[in-house]
């Protein structure tokens, strides 16, 4: 197969896709299919008829345009396989006010109101106070990798973090602060079968996995399989594959979470999740029994069989 690569992109997390890209373009080289990266900025848009010479799009673009349905778009209307889940799936998963309103009744999600910058400027943090309480948690409504998000003890830090972040955002979540375990579930498709890899457990050095966190060597002591019970693992297991197929997810995605006095609390669901050395899925996979290499084919090929528009695919 001849396979592009999509990584860079114009998101805040444009380095993270390109760790993530050359990465997976090795990979797809190493089992000797003919791989090209693409570094999808704007100006490539000019340029999109060339993406149907490729037989797979691998997409690596994280965060804003390559995970929030805006690419998938695109890609759906060129009509060339490519990895990652569809466009409805995405514009929903990105949304973390949407998505926690989405999965509400399959898993326990913390309190949380959306918090315009408006209100904001004219009410302060009176609403917080009466629905979510302190300590908290504030987060854009739709970012990645943990980026403008922030845990508050105080109103004064509270205060301080939404100002901060009302600079480059419109709307903030804000949502009750849940002391517990971090995981991260890991699911891809095998043949066409939604499969969960072994839970991992994050013991981040800082207050919480933030973005240093994640892509910092040393940053965060991961364990797996996570140390939560057998009975607990079961039952996040199955919530986490309730989730990915309510929202409609393909190929990979990681479902996050808290587990806190035996419940699971829901965090986010990334769906197109980071590839980098550090990165939580291929750590998932290897605890299966896939190298990073063969989990990279897995995917490609699962996109090439089974893509998400494919209700519509249309032969070149």
């Amino acid at each position: 197969m001849k396979i592009a690569v999509l990584l860079g992109g114009i998101s805040r997390e444009r380095e993270i896709s390109i760790r993530s890209g050359k990465r997976i373009a090795q990979a797809l080289k190493n089992f000797g299919y003919t791989v090209d990266e693409i570094d999808f900025t704007l100006s490539f848009m000019d340029n999109l008829n060339q993406l149907r010479k490729y037989d797979v799009i691998f997409n690596i673009l994280h965060g804003t345009f390559g995970e929030d349905g805006h690419l998938q778009a695109i890609l759906d209307s060129i009509g060339v396989p490519y990895t990652g889940s569809g466009m409805e799936t995405s514009v929903i998963a990105f949304d973390k006010y949407i998505c926690n309103l989405y999965v509400h009744d399959i898993v326990s999600v913390p309190r949380f109101i959306l918090l315009p910058k408006q209100e904001f400027i004219q009410n302060g943090i009176q609403r917080v106070k009466e629905v979510v309480g302190m300590p908290c948690v504030i987060k854009p409504r739709k970012e990645g990798s943990s980026i403008g998000t922030h845990i508050c003890f105080s109103e004064k830090e509270l205060i301080e973090a939404l100002t901060l972040e009302f600079n480059n955002y419109g709307e903030m979540i804000v949502q009750e602060y849940i002391k517990g375990t971090e995981i991260t579930v890991s699911i891809i498709d095998i043949e066409g079968k939604p499969t969960v890899l072994p839970i991992l457990e994050l013991r981040p050095k800082k207050l919480f996995y933030d973005y240093e966190a994640k892509y910092t060597d040393g940053m965060t002591e991961f364990i797996i399989p996570a140390q939560i019970g057998e009975e607990v693992t079961k039952k996040v297991e199955d919530i986490a594959l309730r989730i990915y197929n309510k929202l409609g997810c393909k190929h990979f995605a990681r479902v996050d979470g808290i587990v806190s006095n035996g419940t699971f609390y829901f965090l986010e669901v990334n769906t197109l999740p980071g590839m980098t050395e550090l990165s939580d899925l291929p750590m998932s996979a290897k605890a299966y029994g896939l190298t990073f290499e063969e989990l990279v084919n897995t995917i490609a090929i699962e996109a090439y069989k089974n893509p998400p528009f494919e209700q519509w695919l249309t032969k070149k």
